[in-house]
């Protein structure tokens, strides 16, 4: 996540305009009843690792009447959008609290595609970075091609997930299913380099860490152009939040096993185990809050195919997406899917403060700033053929088996930085994310606009 302080200037003016945008289209009623529109925004933000995102979403909200405002009854969300690096959200969301009675539900239709998908080797650190391969400032060598750590990844998504009370309030079960099909394959260079004066080399000519890792019988030729992946999973929860958008006090754990049965007309057969706990804590009542989430994830059984490693499961997707471990939805100024392995461990911890209540344009606001600290690493290994350094030499004679990997060298990644909020009627929170990797083999600055606190 390369990314000047100079060039953050522009998302700033971006981010202002689309909330402009959105306080004017918004309702001018404090306690809302009935269909609401949410609001509609350009979907403009920022990611250093996907580049500009333009497009357009809108929200609508069912708040019944009105009892349990800031809580709805529905909630839609449509976004069609696309960054300027290559990837693209064309997703319809529904939730409902109440059209299965007693049942929490959300489904999700989604179409990503994305024709320059990060992909950095597996296992952590025991596999090497080198951000001069991607620089086109530089003289060949060292670059090599901006693609060297990229491969086309499109994903089509229909994700359903349910939650329902076990005991008293707080006490829940989760259970959903998901069809899920990836199409993946070397970067379209072609259509990268339509109209543009700097070409990119063929991957013929200049192959990428994709493509080698093929010759190397890293990525199985039965992996390396996609396939399906469905999937069904349950577990518990405990969930105690006072609120759901900011929480104050409060615990939000879940425990599960996410299972993709070669039956429902999978290529591969495996079951997965996660665990996330998050906590809350009250330091100035409504004011200031220390929280922190730690979460567990590994392959129980079968082979989870590579493009699928990065999909970090939890009882309900709250966004587009959901993946990792680096990137603005795990650890934030860290290369986005840096840390790729058969199981992981990641934390993310928080000092959130409001020190500003406003109104604007009658609607309740409230200005946030948030400090954290995030980290993960890989806790069990994605195997590797066991004669890979003598296949690689065989394969690259003039090359260094020490500039790809690194055995044995994997341990913690970690990104420190800082937030802004800006919310909306509770509901509606603008996020403005700037993280520092601290370590140069993870990236340098991470910076995003997005929408919701990180959890």
């Amino acid at each position: 996540m390369n990314q000047s302080y100079k060039s953050m200037k522009k998302p700033f003016l971006v981010f202002l305009m689309s909330v402009l945008v959105f306080t004017i289209s918004a309702q001018e009623k404090k306690v809302k009843t009935g269909w609401k529109f949410g609001g509609a925004l350009p979907a403009i933000s920022f990611d250093s690792d996907r580049g500009f995102q333009y497009g357009a979403l809108a929200e609508f909200f069912n708040y019944g009447d009105g009892s349990k405002y800031p809580d709805f009854l529905d909630h839609t969300y449509t976004e069609i959008s696309h960054y300027t690096k290559g990837s693209g959200i064309y997703r319809f969301m529904y939730e409902s609290n109440h059209l299965i009675p007693g049942v929490h539900m959300t489904s999700d239709l989604s179409y990503l595609p994305d024709q320059a998908n990060p992909f950095y080797g597996f296992n952590g650190y025991e596999s090497v970075f080198n951000k001069d391969w991607m620089d086109n400032k530089l003289t060949s060598p060292p670059y090599r091609t901006r693609m060297f750590y990229r491969f086309q990844r499109n994903q089509f998504r229909f994700k359903n997930d349910f939650q329902g009370k076990l005991s008293g309030d707080n006490l829940k079960w989760s259970g959903g299913f998901a069809f899920q099909n990836f199409k993946t394959g070397s970067v379209n260079i072609d259509k990268l380099n339509k109209g543009k004066k700097d070409k990119l080399p063929q991957v013929a000519d200049v192959p990428g860490l994709f493509e080698r890792y093929q010759i190397l019988g890293i990525i199985p030729a039965d992996e390396a152009k996609g396939g399906w992946v469905n999937t069904v999973k349950a577990g518990l929860m405990w969930d105690s939040r006072d609120n759901r958008p900011n929480p104050m006090k409060g615990l939000w754990t879940e425990i599960g096993i996410e299972v993709s049965p070669k039956f429902l007309g999978n290529n591969w057969g495996f079951s997965r185990f996660y665990f996330i706990h998050r906590q809350y804590f009250t330091l100035i009542e409504k004011n200031l809050s220390f929280v922190y989430r730690i979460g567990y994830q590994s392959t129980i059984s079968g082979t989870v195919p590579f493009f699928y490693q990065s999909q970090v499961i939890t009882s309900m997707l709250t966004g587009a997406t959901n993946e990792g471990l680096g990137g603005a939805s795990t650890i934030r100024g860290v290369l986005r899917n840096r840390v790729l392995g058969d199981g992981f461990i990641m934390g993310n911890i928080e000092l959130r403060w409001k020190p500003l209540y406003f109104k604007f344009l009658k609607q309740d606001c409230y200005l946030g700033l948030d400090a954290f600290y995030d980290f993960g690493r890989v806790t069990r290994d994605i195997k590797l053929p066991g004669n890979l350094e003598s296949a690689f030499s065989d394969k690259y004679e003039t090359e260094n088996f020490s500039d790809y990997f690194k055995p044995g060298t994997e341990k913690f990644h970690s990104s420190a930085g800082g937030s802004i909020m800006l919310a909306m009627n509770q509901n509606f929170v603008v996020a403005i994310d700037i993280g520092k990797a601290l370590k140069e083999q993870d990236g340098n600055i991470g910076f995003s606009i997005g929408l919701n606190y990180l959890f």
